[in-house]
This record gives C-alpha cells, structure tokens and sequence, in this order.
C-alpha cells in the first residue's frame, strides 16, 4: 500500500523525535561498563558484584569503597540498562523526564540500588498497572524511581537472624504497589517546589515501614560506607563526560550553535517549577548544554567545599545531570548550594561531612523556590535544607535513598504557602491542571516543519 506509507502522522513524528535518546542513552551505559572494566580486572568485578548485592545498602553505603570503582561503575551500567529496557519496551512516551530517570537510577547505582534489590519494587508497580487495568507504560517511571526503597528489600532479604529472601521479595512487592498512588497525591501539595517529588512519598512510606519492622524485632542501624581519594579518577571521567554533553549540544545536534545558545539562554529563564520538561521546551542541544554545564558547576562546588568524589557524590552529580532536563540550571541551583554552603559557616557541623556534602548536591531538588521567588528564597531553602536532611534519616535507619527528597517536600510545604501569604501576600492555591498527571497531559512543543504539519495540527487543536 505505497500510498498509506505517505501519510503523515504527526502524533507518530513527534514520539520518533525523542525516541532518538535511546541509542545515546545505551552508548553511555556501554562507555560506563567499559571504563568499569578498564579499572579492574573480570575476577575481581565479579566477585565486587557480588558484595554489591550482599551489603545491606542503608544510607550511606559507598559502593566504591565496598567492591572499587570497577566493580561500582559496572553495578552502574547494569542498572541504567535494566532502566533502559523497562522505559524503552514498556511503552513510556520518551520525553524530559526519561533522562531524569536514567540519570536518577544511574546515579544511586553507585550507592544503594542494584539489578537484584530493585526488582521486586519494579514487580509491584506493574502489579499496580495490572490491576488498574493500564499501560505499563504509565507506571514505569514511577516504578523505576521507587526502588528509592530498595535498602528495606536488602535489609529484610540478608539480615541474619530476621529476614530472608521471600519477606524481602514480598515486601518489595508491597512498596512497588502503593507507591504510584501515594506519589500522585504528594505532588499535589508541594506544589511544583521539589523536583523528588517521589523522595518525599518514600520518605512517608519508610516512616511506616520501619517502625513496623522494628516492631516485629528488626534492629536497622546506620552505616557510613563513604571512599576517599578517588578525586583524580572521578575528576577526569566526569570532566570527559560532561565537556562532551556540552560539545554533543552545540555541533552534534543539528542546530546552528547561536540557536543552541539562544534557547539556553531562555532556559535559564525559566522557574524549574514542576513540570517543566525541558526538552519538550528547548529541544535536545539545549538540553545536553546545559546539562554539561551542571554538572561541571556541581563537581567544581563540591571540590570547592572540601568534599569527596566518590559513589554517593557522583550519584548526586548525576541526579542533578538528569534533572537538567526536568527544572535545574546554574541559576536556581547556586542559590540553593551556596544556602547550604552558609549553614556550613554558622551551624554546629562542616561541609566536609559526608551527610552535608550530599545535602550540597540534593539541595537542588528546592531549585524551583529558588527560579520561583528569586535567589534570596533560594537560599533561605538551602539553609533549612542542610539542617533538616541531617535529621530526616535517622527515623528511617537510612533506609529511603532519597531522603533529601524527602526533607525538601517538608521544606516546600513550609515554605511555600508561608512566602506567598507573607512575602507575596497572595493566597496560595492550586490550578486545575495540578490534579492532573503531568506526563499523562503533557505534549510535546515543537516548531512545525512544513506548512502542512502546521495546518495538521492547528486541525487537531480545533
């Protein structure tokens, strides 16, 4: 049917268009297992691989310095690939908050998320899609962000003496099951000021789940698995990586490079209030610009503060990379940094901390107040940020990933209604549009290629 192979389909074209990340997104898990591979020997990553999944990975558990960097980058590929192939084939429209994902999931590979604890939560949220009788597609994401949880399932499943493998598999059942419902609903009411959104729905579940476990005679406790003197070889790969993002954005993309800069210069305009898909917005050369550019200011920051470039903060660099796609630039994430880098000057504790040093990176989940209200704001977040995160894990025993999330949803709903009633001396309130699922509504913003497509669509809107 040569004609039907002529029809224009622009619903089809504009998913096409984002689904070209997968190719890159599987080059830089492939490049991450190789340099993993270059650092160690087989053996040596094999047996590495194997602590990985037996340590119990309650905050914060260094994989680093657990297995090494071989061991500990490999864990990471294997982890964006499992990421990968559930947002790839299961149907989820590809978009900004795909790259959050993967970086979010990259990153905590590196300190507490492994192929083996994450998929009895990833189970039970497509139990949760199944039962409501939808797209796997729909749920991915959220299930995918869940495994935020995934140190209760390695506590319960290797704990002597308490848990074992069935329990944690049927526990990690139960969290993957009601945490895109609970999620829903704490989006809600941060409105739009904490981009870990779901680090503050887990930080609600542990709250439950661990008192309940302590209660039928667990005895979770906090442990500091944290590596030094890696900043050379981090350094390096991170610089590399970063400086290519930047390259890829401005003559790899297609786009003239005064164009690139031109929509960059525009995102950096913008609030970050969730949701802001930035590549929906900006296209990708913007995106991977700025990218490039976060992470470079992210690692220069930590480095400038005295910290470490280790698991757990490559993992915080990488969130921030992914979240540049999703609400972070330089300009709403220093105001934040530089609130927790004041909090280092006045408070009773030092920037050097390994909880402070990521509260430095995390801090820029309160990027949006700081976009929103200007860097004044910002700040302010940042400095009952590095106070509240150290506070918010200990009656969890370490056991929500994201815990800066869930500091910075208490922090939002603080702050929010307060500097709106006080500061702004407006009411807060929520639009319609709040209650709905964002990626569920959202559509992708792209200039039209030919007059036909532009009458095609303007047909459709009508």
């Amino acid at each position: 049917m040569p004609n039907q192979a002529r029809v224009h389909h622009p619903g089809r074209s504009r998913h096409d268009r984002y689904a070209r990340m997968f190719p890159c997104l599987w080059a830089c898990t492939a490049l991450l297992g190789c340099v993993g591979f270059l650092l160690d020997t087989p053996q040596n990553i094999w047996t590495g691989l194997i602590r990985i999944v037996r340590v119990e990975d309650a905050l914060i558990t260094d994989y680093v310095l657990v297995s090494g960097p071989g061991a500990a980058l490999v864990n990471c590929a294997l982890v964006t690939a499992v990421s990968l192939v559930i947002l790839q084939f299961s149907g989820a429209v590809p978009n900004g908050m795909t790259l959050v994902e993967v970086g979010l999931m990259a990153g905590f590979s590196l300190f507490g998320k492994n192929p083996v604890n994450m998929m009895p939560i990833l189970i039970g949220a497509w139990l949760y899609a199944k039962v409501r009788r939808e797209p796997w597609g729909s749920y991915a994401g959220i299930g995918l962000m869940a495994t935020a949880l995934a140190p209760v399932v390695s506590y319960i499943a290797i704990d002597n003496g308490w848990g074992n493998p069935f329990w944690g598999g049927l526990v990690g059942l139960a969290i993957g099951f009601v945490t895109p419902p609970l999620a829903a609903y704490t989006y809600r009411i941060q409105n739009g000021m904490n981009l870990y959104n779901v680090g503050f729905a887990c930080g609600l579940l542990a709250m439950i789940c661990v008192p309940l476990m302590t209660s039928l005679g667990a005895d979770p406790t906090l442990h500091y698995h944290w590596a030094s003197g890696y900043d050379r070889l981090f350094s390096a790969v991170m610089g590399v990586f970063c400086l290519g993002l930047i390259a890829a954005g401005l003559f790899f993309c297609g786009t003239p490079i005064w164009a690139v800069w031109a929509g960059y210069r525009l995102l950096l305009q913008t609030s970050g209030r969730a949701p802001s898909d930035y590549l929906r917005m900006f296209g990708p050369a913007p995106v991977l610009v700025n990218t490039g550019v976060n992470g470079l200011i992210s690692m220069v920051f930590l480095l400038l503060a005295g910290g470490d470039l280790n698991g757990p903060t490559v993992g915080g660099i990488l969130t921030i990379m992914g979240f540049s796609a999703f609400g972070k630039h330089v300009r709403n994430i220093l105001p934040v940094m530089a609130g927790v880098a004041l909090g280092g000057v006045v408070m009773q504790w030092n920037l050097s901390d390994p909880a402070v040093q990521l509260a430095c990176l995390f801090c820029t989940t309160l990027a949006p107040i700081s976009g929103t209200f200007g860097w004044p704001y910002g700040v302010l977040a940042g400095f009952l940020h590095s106070s509240v995160v150290l506070y918010t894990s200990s009656p969890v025993a370490g056991m929500n990933l994201y815990n800066n999330g869930f500091s910075g949803g208490l922090i939002a709903i603080f702050l929010f209604p307060t500097i709106m009633a006080i500061a702004r001396h407006r009411k807060p309130t929520l639009k319609n549009e709040d209650y709905f699922d964002h990626l569920e509504q959202d559509t992708p913003m792209m200039v039209p290629e030919s007059r036909e497509e532009s009458v095609e669509q303007d047909g459709e809107q009508k």
